[in-house]
Parts: structure tokens; sequence; C-alpha cells
């Protein structure tokens, strides 16, 4: 999985399976585009991943999530529930806005 950490006003995490990088999903009227520049940054582990999430939290940051790994690491670390999870073209999607 790549993890990127973008500070701005406020700090966003962006977390993207490795695989999907550079693809884009569309169906119907969603679309959503992977892009690297977004999404690249640090490969990380599940365990490095669903610490680095759970962190993130405390720091009320932002979260864009896709992919299944990510996801199932989002689902485990507490970020999201199930409920919260989209999907483009069969690619669950979730964003979190605390």
């Amino acid at each position: 999985m790549q993890i990127k950490i973008h500070e701005s006003y406020r700090t966003i995490v962006a977390l993207s399976d490795t695989d999907l990088l550079g693809k884009a999903f569309e169906e119907g009227i969603k679309r959503i585009e992977i892009k690297p520049a977004f999404f690249k940054g640090e490969e990380k582990n599940k365990e490095e991943i669903i610490e680095i999430l759970k962190d993130m939290q405390k720091e009320d940051a932002t979260f864009n999530i896709v992919g299944e790994e990510s996801i199932k690491s989002a689902l485990e670390a507490g970020i999201i529930k199930k409920e919260g999870i989209m999907k483009i073209d069969n690619v669950p999607i979730a964003l979190v806005l605390l």
C-alpha cells in the first residue's frame, strides 16, 4: 500500500493499494483517478498502515482511501465503517472528513 500525508490547513491522508496508482475508474456519473501525485508516497505493510491511520485520526486528519487492502486496513484501524464504503467499478473507496 502507498500512503502519503499532505500538510495543509488540515492534514490529508491519501491511502491506496499500490496496484491502483495511475488508474482511473468510472461507473455512471461517478469517476475516480488514482493520481500518483496525490496517492504515491511511502510503501508500507498493513501493520504500519494501521498504526499511521490511528495516529492521524488523533490529529483530526481527513482520509482518502482506495482499494481492497487499504479499505481493510482502515476498517481494522477503526477509521471507517462498512456503511461508509462506496464502490466505483468494483473498487472500494472511503472518504473521511472529521
